[in-house]
């Protein structure tokens, strides 16, 4: 596992000396959101941005890769400057092509459903206490307990237990007060869930979406779009969510701040989001 840490100004030198002899072969970053590109307060530094925009006008595809739902991705990729490209959201759940002539801005390409009362009945019955959140076919969400989050991008409805298991769900999100995040997994785990693919968060956060679907199949499809080589492959991220992301892409980068099972499955570790470990791996393309 290689450390990336943040350059002096011999190396940044040395950097600006490379790329005027280095081939200019198109990369495709792949970035999370929530701990890479933003820290956990919301905040893009400008080291981010600034190195983002200087990998964009160097020709490269930024593809932003969240768990994020649509409404609350568009606001990094306008900070981005992404005017033109992709965009995975829901965790593989809805995938959009990006372009500013639109009328929305963008047009989604791909989106995968799923029917989620077996998973809501088997985790209500492990987690009576956990509230839920769902994400339907028409990018509406829908809460139980007024459960409303800035991932949404929208303002949720309150509804019923019931109401949300006849629903067609994109994303399906569970939020517990009362559990660690181990605790939250173990009975996750316990539970076996079947038809769909879960990760389980920083806090005893779990996203579900279709099975087969997350953001490494998402951003599969953006490369296919693309025409990138696999070996121009680049991804960054910090959570659990991100573990596939990274098996998926030629360089895998971890943020300093992930769980040790994400650091474990990538090529290199950043610094943490707070000493703008991506702005370095993003100015390492230049």
């Amino acid at each position: 596992m290689t450390i990336t840490s943040s350059p002096g100004t011999e190396d940044r030198t040395n950097n600006s000396t490379a790329t005027a002899t280095r081939p200019a072969a198109r990369q495709m970053v792949c970035l999370d959101v929530d701990g890479t590109l933003v820290n956990h307060e919301g905040h893009m530094s400008p080291a981010v941005k600034e190195a983002a925009r200087a990998v964009l006008e160097a020709g490269h595809e930024i593809v932003v890769s969240t768990g994020r739902s649509l409404g609350a991705t568009l606001p990094i990729v306008e900070l981005l400057g992404i005017e033109r490209g992709y965009a995975v959201c829901c965790n593989g759940g809805v995938t959009v092509r990006l372009d500013a002539s639109l009328p929305d801005g963008y047009e989604v390409v791909d989106r995968n459903t799923f029917d989620p009362a077996p998973a809501l009945r088997a985790l209500r019955h492990a987690l009576p206490t956990a509230k839920y959140a769902l994400e339907d076919d028409e990018g509406n969400f829908l809460s139980t307990e007024r459960f409303q989050d800035a991932s949404f991008g929208v303002e949720a409805t309150g509804v019923t237990f019931e109401e949300m298991a006849n629903a067609t769900a994109v994303r399906l999100v569970v939020f517990s007060t009362d559990d660690t995040a181990e605790d939250f997994g173990e009975a996750v785990r316990a539970i076996g869930l079947h038809g769909v693919t879960y990760s389980v968060g920083w806090t005893a956060w779990l996203d579900i979406a279709a099975e087969g679907i997350s953001k490494a199949s998402g951003i599969e499809l953006v490369r296919e779009r693309l025409g990138i080589g696999m070996e121009h492959t680049v991804a960054v991220g910090d959570g659990r969510n991100d573990v596939e992301m990274l098996q998926w892409a030629r360089r895998g980068v971890a943020m300093g701040q992930a769980p040790d099972e994400v650091k474990d499955v990538a090529d290199e570790v950043a610094d943490g989001v707070d000493d703008d470990g991506l702005a370095t791996v993003l100015r390492s393309l230049l």
